[in-house]
């Protein structure tokens, strides 16, 4: 029989975003940008750098595309939605329901100067794909200031 070292610690953040995750859910909060961000539940997302865009990748299977809005208003790009609850089963036959339904939203912060008209948005196999191009980076102009 082989000793197994015990490592107290292996687990801990795994550990730590369930517990998180936890609080999050029976405590929201109301502050910050959590304000833009209540829902009956929430997807998730992730958010990454494509070079010359910003992308963001929202998982939120079993939503019509015609039940899910994209608004952007003061650089802020708030995702807007709601999965309907399959009317057909009765509360009392599910044995475990861990699938949320009901409407959801999520807010992101944009960077400055990003034009509303350009970000496209497609959604596939329960992913919603956000594609937000990064506005032209401005040069810098030098003037020459005359002393009198």
């Amino acid at each position: 029989m082989a000793i197994v070292r015990w490592d107290p610690f292996k687990n801990i953040a795994t550990l730590q975003d369930r517990i998180n995750r936890l609080f999050e859910d029976a405590f929201p909060s109301k502050s910050g940008e959590e304000d833009f961000s209540m829902g009956d539940w929430k997807p998730l997302a992730d958010i990454y750098d494509k070079g010359d865009s910003i992308m963001i990748h929202a998982e939120i299977p079993g939503v019509k595309k015609e039940d899910v809005s994209i608004e952007v208003r003061e650089n802020i790009l708030t995702l807007k939605g709601s999965r309907a609850s399959d009317k057909e089963i009765k509360e009392e036959n599910y044995y475990r329901r861990e699938r949320n339904s009901g409407s959801f939203q999520r807010s992101f912060t944009l960077p400055p100067m990003i034009d509303p008209d350009q970000i496209k948005a497609k959604f596939k196999d329960g992913v919603l794909e956000i594609e937000i191009p990064k506005p032209e980076k401005s040069e810098s102009k030098q003037i020459t200031v005359k002393v009198e």
